[in-house]
């Protein structure tokens, strides 16, 4: 794709799957040897009081909660988002803002084995490694356009009207881009509400880079310009924009 910043033609856009009562949620409760200051369990959400949920009350407290939310993450600082010779970690940083903002988003995901045995109607446990396995960008695109509308995520075709939604009711917003070559990471990345002094990019007042926050080969607590529309970037083979309230 090369100009998803505007909507394809109608024919083009295929609405989102129909939710799917029969799945459920693929993941595990918080572990204290998950943490901000840590590099171990990085598929379980943190257990740490002292970061904030997104406060739910209205739109004004949802966009002030999140930005509590990305200080206190501090994706440029904290040793769990940084990145190794191995690996980068934009996928954590995604769960970790969504989880804290109450959204769900995968970081493991059932096995296809498992995932036909709940289809199916049977009971299946998370068990790492061998019913869940990690779920990185390139699969969590794909997860988008098959599971996001069974989990509250509505896709969107614009990164304007995304920002616009972030903005006004304090949403969450993410951008999903696959990679070209199989076994190489894409990229997953949040659109965050504006704030006094960190803004999106405009082009004669439209929209043309969000502000965005991410782990990765570099990581910023926000930022839009700087990275420009890296989704259309000739790495990746399609990306995704999706919005949850």
């Amino acid at each position: 794709m090369k100009n998803n910043t505007t909507s394809p033609p109608f024919e083009l856009i295929a609405p989102d799957p129909i939710p799917d009562s029969r799945i459920k949620i693929a993941g595990f409760l918080p572990d204290p040897q998950s943490r901000l200051d840590s590099t171990q369990m990085k598929y379980k959400p943190i257990c740490d009081s002292s970061i904030p949920f997104r406060d739910l009350t209205d739109s004004a407290s949802k966009r002030e909660s999140i930005a509590r939310l990305i200080d206190k993450l501090d994706a440029s600082a904290s040793i769990r988002y940084k990145r190794t010779v191995e690996d980068t970690y934009c996928n954590v940083y995604s769960f970790d803002y969504c989880y804290f903002s109450k959204v769900y988003l995968p970081t493991v995901w059932w096995t296809d084995e498992a995932l036909q045995k709940i289809l199916d109607g049977q009971e299946v446990e998370a068990i790492y490694g061998e019913t869940v396995q990690t779920i990185y960008s390139s699969a969590i695109h794909d997860w988008f356009l098959k599971w996001g509308s069974s989990f509250g995520w509505k896709r969107v075709f614009s990164v304007d009207e995304m920002q616009t939604k972030v903005n006004t009711n304090g949403g969450i917003g993410i951008i999903c881009a696959k990679r070209k070559q199989r076994g190489l990471s894409g990229h997953i990345v949040p659109v965050v509400p504006e704030t006094d002094s960190k803004k999106a990019y405009r082009e004669d007042g439209v929209v043309k880079y969000p502000l965005q926050s991410q782990a990765g080969k570099l990581n910023y607590n926000y930022f839009s310009k700087v990275k420009k529309d890296w989704w259309n970037n000739e790495l990746y083979s399609s990306s995704v924009f999706y919005y949850h309230d």
